[in-house]
């Protein structure tokens, strides 16, 4: 009987020893790597910046070995009028600058030697995405403004699509807003439309249907039609600039003169190179001003 009283109380001890530790297991306070609910939040270096703005120059704006802190390669590039005027209003090193350097090419059929479009882009998109990934792991509390012209407005706008619908390779919620001017992959309704309206489409839009007649005249240039989830969560984050006509961003939708329509990639499209000085585009300004005011009011913001 001594012997049976004993094996019971070492029974309840010992449940009550597994109880004890089952109840700590699930307390979060003891789990290895659980959240501290009196941690504080992320923290970065002082150096960081607060806000980091991103410009992508179009098509001849830009090179691979430009400095994305005091771009040279095109002292005409349409984003030097948006980058410069950000620096004289924000000198000291809360707000960061950065130009994207990639060989803004656009292989043709009259320029066979340049680098093809999909791979200026593609190689645009990874240096692009290395420095927000880079920036992102080393200030997680930096916030982004991107602002791209043309073929850099395309690089933008899919770099757009991703982190707002893919969230990835960085969160949305360190977005404070994208601007795109002359974007070839714009379609209407898609993000917040800016100055006089338009009827057509961008031209990867216009024309991917006619891929197979494209490639002769620009070869390695994809038409790759809209963007599949359009800009998701940032949808209202993304502004869109487009002057009425630029054929790069105001094609027609149902194409009739394909090989026309081809032709308009590779020629200098006098609307496509007015947007500095364009009163056409969003009255009362031009496209670079609107972009300088409003990533001022967002930088401005806190």
């Amino acid at each position: 009987m001594k012997k049976f009283f004993t094996a019971v109380v070492a029974l309840i001890v010992i449940g009550i020893i597994i109880a004890g530790v089952v109840g700590w297991l699930r307390s979060t306070d003891n789990i290895p790597g659980a959240p501290d609910s009196n941690q504080a939040g992320p923290t970065q270096p002082e150096w960081c910046p607060r806000v980091e703005v991103i410009a992508a120059p179009g098509t001849w704006e830009s090179a691979s070995v430009d400095d994305p802190l005091n771009p040279m390669a095109n002292p005409n590039s349409l984003m030097l009028t948006i980058t410069n005027p950000l620096k004289q209003r924000y000198p000291h090193g809360d707000i960061k600058i950065w130009t994207l350097p990639y060989t803004a090419q656009f292989r043709n059929i009259n320029a066979q030697q340049e680098m093809s479009y999909d791979d200026s882009r593609n190689e645009g998109m990874a240096t692009l995405k290395r420095e927000i990934n880079e920036t992102h792991r080393e200030c997680p509390l930096t916030e982004f403004i991107l602002t791209g012209f043309s073929q850099g407005a395309v690089i933008m706008g899919d770099l757009a699509n991703e982190i707002g619908v893919h969230e990835t390779p960085i969160p949305s919620h360190v977005v404070r807003g994208v601007a795109l001017i002359a974007d070839g992959r714009r379609q209407p309704g898609v993000g917040q439309a800016v100055g006089t309206p338009v009827g057509g489409v961008g031209a990867e839009i216009s024309l991917a249907p006619l891929n197979l007649v494209v490639q002769p005249i620009v070869p390695g240039a994809t038409m790759r039609g809209p963007r599949t989830g359009g800009f998701g969560v940032l949808n209202d984050r993304v502004f869109d600039i487009c002057a009425p006509d630029d054929t790069i961003c105001d094609a027609p939708q149902n194409v009739n003169d394909a090989f026309g329509r081809a032709f308009d990639l590779i020629e200098a499209n006098g609307i496509h190179a007015q947007y500095a000085t364009n009163p056409n585009v969003v009255p009362g300004t031009t496209a670079p001003s609107w972009v300088v005011e409003w990533a001022s009011d967002l930088i401005n913001r806190g």
